[in-house]
């Protein structure tokens, strides 16, 4: 279904001849003024989508405050158009759906009419929109599972008592109880910007990419620092582990037989795209790849465990466009993944273990502290039982409650997972670390290693992402400032992540040679440092260094020169009130930096030091 909304002052129309498909209907002149009027072409099988498209009729209606709306045919949008009788009957059940909430007038189906339009003319006046048809092949027999699954809610207390979520006392745990709402209504469309979304856009650190799919971005020169920063310390971190890193191309053939079978055990909707002759999908995950090399691969007891790693850059996955936005979640996405393959259950536990404090470690080195995520768990009722002591014991790392899902009867290819959830400010969770169990896949890829008895056995495979994807750890990051910010704090990111580390700004142009001295030099120790060199006042360059959150800006005018050392604003110690200034030499200033961002990688500033060479990507 093709929609064109159009915020008018009014509308007018006339019937003027019918068509062999037209409705019965009186011909007469209509006016109806300050409406939304949808233009409205039916497509083959738009009979299955008339809740979605009501829905985001209903939703626009509500952003412009109109309480008339009209339903207008018009075939021209669309070459793919329903028979007649079809789009007849959908058009008045989009009018009858309507009509519940709102004043819906519909125009006559097959009448050649005149008609005259005032547009408002405002940003959200004229807007269109796309109701696909989801084609079955998207939908896997595990999505289909999860909206039917029937689960059980329970916090685990850190004296590890199970509890009923309606029996828990959240008194303290007001987020967890945020947490618990937004699992259990399993709403996940988005009805409001999250404040992320204008932050990443005034940072200049992404944006949207009108000209690609929805849930693409485009990442400019800072964003793109951020993101391969994370990226590297994340690879680090799972090599330190032991993971061997690989590489696995991002599309397979839809018809493989063992490929076919694991998709409809995964819960997410795929990218299908046409090869010469055959149908591929791309990956959502690096689970198919790396899957396939085990298969491959001679294994034995002594290489248990074993690891492999890839950082996917990127995953599809085709997530539903109520559900799209900024970083929090994409159709493109960058998955450090990973996949232990054990020999029984017990190593599988271990492993689990080892693997959560893991992912308790380097979400707090990327900035994430435990305080900033809530803990789910998911299991099936068999394997809880059979494993109480195991999980119960998980509350002993963080000691906080965590949410507890149990099913009945396992639908997904896993018998345990958790996740490390953050909750935004509009109260929305994103998961970001998780692990899972798997029991099934060992089997359909044909993977085996062989025992101490020479027996081949099958082995179990542990999915691990240490922080889940890498641009919704930035998401994450961009919301924790924001959160800090209406706390009273200054935002910032942490100092290794930072584009700019330390910004030099001389009181004149006098000055500027020293300036860019100092930037030189602690650039040559490692550390971001630019030179603010705009003909601008003094505070206007300190009042912009702080809009970008620059982490330490350090002040050279004659006292400094004379005197031989820096004024810096440390933004960490300041508030919104009180700036903290230090007198600091260059190398005590080098120093506390590289001693903030000890253990984490580095790359050098990818843009101009000198401000006014810039581009402006806003």
């Amino acid at each position: 279904m093709r929609l064109l909304l159009i915020h008018a002052d009014y509308i007018e129309y006339e019937p003027k001849e019918k068509t062999k498909f037209a409705e019965d209907w009186e011909p007469k002149k209509e006016r109806i003024e300050e409406c939304l009027v949808v233009f409205t072409s039916v497509e083959k099988g738009d009979e299955n989508v008339v809740d979605r498209a009501v829905e985001e009729i209903r939703e626009v209606a509500k952003k412009l405050n109109v309480d008339k709306i009209v339903v207008y045919p018009y075939a021209h949008l669309s070459s793919n158009l329903a028979d007649p009788d079809t789009a007849v009957a959908v058009l008045k059940e989009i009018e009858s759906k309507l009509s519940q909430d709102f004043n819906v007038h519909r125009a006559p189906f097959g009448w050649y009419k005149a008609f005259k339009l005032s547009c408002k003319g405002h940003p959200l006046s004229e807007l269109s929109r796309s109701i696909v048809v989801e084609e079955e092949k998207e939908v896997t027999q595990a999505l289909k599972a999860e909206e039917k699954v029937k689960s059980y809610w329970f916090i685990l207390t850190p004296d590890k008592e199970l509890v009923e979520v309606e029996k828990f006392d959240f008194t303290g745990y007001e987020n967890l109880r945020k947490f618990a709402r937004y699992e259990m209504e399993k709403r996940r469309a988005v009805d409001k910007i999250p404040p992320h979304v204008e932050l990443m856009k005034r940072l200049e650190i992404a944006d949207y990419e009108p000209a690609s799919d929805s849930g693409h971005l485009r990442y400019y020169p800072k964003g793109r620092l951020i993101k391969s920063l994370l990226e590297e310390f994340v690879t680090l971190k799972c090599i330190e582990y032991g993971a061997m890193e690989v590489e696995t191309p991002i599309m397979y053939d839809r018809s493989h037989p063992t490929l076919r079978r694991y998709l409809e055990r995964f819960p997410a909707r795929q990218y299908i795209i046409k090869g010469d002759k055959r149908e591929f999908f791309l990956r959502f995950a690096a689970c198919f790849g790396q899957f396939l090399i085990a298969h491959d691969s001679v294994i034995t007891y002594k290489n248990l465990p074993m690891k492999l790693y890839e950082l996917t850059r990127y995953s599809f996955r085709k997530e539903q466009r109520g559900e799209l936005v900024g970083l929090r979640r994409l159709r493109a996405f960058t998955m450090p993944d990973m996949h232990t393959f054990v020999r029984d259950m017990e190593q599988a536990k271990q492993e689990f273990f080892n693997q959560y404090k893991l992912s308790v470690e380097v979400l707090k080195g990327i900035g994430i502290d435990p305080e900033d995520y809530e803990v789910a768990v998911r299991v099936t009722k068999d394997f809880y039982e059979q494993n109480k002591e195991f999980i119960h014991s998980l509350v002993d790392i963080l000691r906080k409650p965590i949410l507890v899902e149990m099913w009945d009867q396992r639908f997904f290819y896993f018998v345990l997972k958790f996740e490390f959830n953050f909750v935004d400010a509009l109260e929305k969770a994103s998961a970001l670390s998780t692990v899972q169990i798997d029991v099934e896949n060992a089997e359909r890829y044909d993977i085996s290693y062989v025992d101490e008895n020479g027996e081949k056995k099958r082995p179990l495979i542990l999915h691990c992402s240490l922080s889940g994807a890498i641009e919704r750890c930035m998401y994450a990051l961009l919301e924790k400032a924001h959160m800090n910010m209406e706390r009273g704090k200054l935002p910032m990111l942490p100092v290794w992540l930072s584009p700019t580390q330390v910004r030099v700004i001389p009181v004149s142009e006098r000055y500027l040679d020293r300036a860019i001295e100092v930037a030189n030099e602690l650039s040559r120790r490692g550390i971001r440092a630019d030179v603010d060199d705009r003909d601008e006042t003094l505070g206007k360059k300190i009042r912009d260094a702080g809009r970008e959150w620059i982490p330490y800006v350090a002040v050279i005018g004659e006292d400094e020169v004379k005197g031989g050392f820096l004024t810096v604003t440390i933004r960490a110690e300041s508030t919104l009130k009180e700036q903290k200034r230090v007198k600091m030499s260059i190398d005590e200033l080098a120093e506390r930096v590289k001693k903030e961002c000890e253990g984490k990688p580095f790359k050098p500033l990818p843009l101009p030091m000198l401000l006014s060479k810039r581009p402006n990507f806003r």
